[in-house]
């Protein structure tokens, strides 16, 4: 694994998202993290089409998230992602949110690729992207992410 700059997505904060204390509320750093996801899917080649064709997705089976710092109004968030593991069937992402240089929130998530409602093993086209994204994890992930070429879960 080497140093890779993260994927990254933008996007400003909606008023609609903004809670009774003025802040970023807590769904929507989940909703921007989802997008996130998305972003990570279309890089390692389950995007729209790779999703309409093989009836297969990306399905969220645990995920993980530190409320570091508060986002106002009117902000302009950027999510930093990263690919911090993966097995036969299993993702491992690392997502970030900045808001003006500031490190506010991140968020692990492990995704399982299904195809048809089960889950699926990786075609190995995914698989070689995947690997070619994959970093170290950082010191707060959870430790129990498995490498590619690992027994699937």
């Amino acid at each position: 694994m080497s140093e890779r700059d993260p994927l990254v997505w933008r996007e400003p904060v909606q008023d609609a998202w903004i809670d009774y204390n003025g802040h970023l509320s807590e769904p929507y750093y989940v909703l921007v993290f989802g997008h996130g996801t998305d972003n990570v899917m279309d890089a390692v080649g389950i995007g729209p089409d790779y999703r309409a064709e093989r009836d297969a997705s990306l399905y969220t089976v645990e995920a993980h998230v530190r409320y570091l710092d508060e986002v106002s109004a009117g902000a302009d968030l950027e999510v930093r992602s990263t690919v911090i593991g993966a097995s036969g069937k299993l993702l491992w992402i690392w997502h970030e949110l900045w808001v003006e240089d500031r490190l506010r929130a991140t968020e692990e998530v492990l995704g399982v690729h299904v195809v048809g409602g089960s889950s699926a093993p990786f075609p190995d086209a995914v698989a070689e992207r995947a690997r070619s994204l994959l970093v170290a994890p950082p010191e707060e992930a959870s430790g129990r992410i498995r490498p590619i070429g690992v027994a699937s879960g």
